[in-house]
């Protein structure tokens, strides 16, 4: 993993990677309100847990902090995934370093009415590229909860295999560990 040295101005966002139908860029301040959405969706909160955002003050500054920071110290994090054709923002995607895990993993997240339509795969398959070429990476892991049948797909038809299991160390919770060349 290297620093890429980015560093976020006011205004400006950086764009990290596109595909045919999608835009995947830094999520900025002005992203709030998308954001505390997502954070708030029982699906979020079933398969990735609450974070406690509940309004958009509070998804500002989480984004500050675990975002931007997180460009800005370790050169990568989770993105906005945005329709091409309107800038729609639809879900995340991106990598998380956790502590309790050698490498980065990667995370996907859309909104409910985006599900079946191909765009968590799309958006997964451009972080996988970007890992590689943008990062240097050779490996990403994954984390899933056993029951979240719908990303354990996702992640075997990106290639990811399952490698074990690993436990949360702040709950204790037990998670299957996938991991996958890119």
């Amino acid at each position: 993993m290297r620093n890429t040295g980015i560093r976020l101005r006011k205004g400006f966002t950086v764009h990290i990677a596109d595909t045919d139908r999608l835009i995947l860029r830094h999520l900025v301040p002005g992203d709030a309100q998308f954001l505390c959405r997502l954070l708030n969706e029982p699906s979020w909160l079933q398969n990735i847990g609450d974070r406690g955002v509940r309004t958009p003050l509070a998804a500002e500054q989480y984004i500050q902090e675990k975002f931007i920071g997180s460009y800005e110290s370790l050169g990568f994090g989770m993105y906005l995934v945005e329709l091409k054709s309107d800038q729609s923002p639809i879900g995340l995607c991106g990598l998380v370093q956790r502590g309790y895990l050698p490498g980065p993993d990667i995370g996907f997240a859309t909104l409910p009415e985006f599900w079946g339509s191909g765009y968590a795969f799309e958006a997964s398959a451009a972080i996988m590229r970007f890992s590689r070429s943008g990062l240097g990476l050779s490996k990403l892991l994954a984390i899933v909860k056993p029951d979240n049948v719908r990303s354990v797909r996702l992640l075997e038809r990106l290639g990811f295999t399952h490698e074990g299991e690993c436990r949360v160390p702040s709950t204790d919770e037990l998670l299957n560990l996938y991991g996958a060349a890119v």
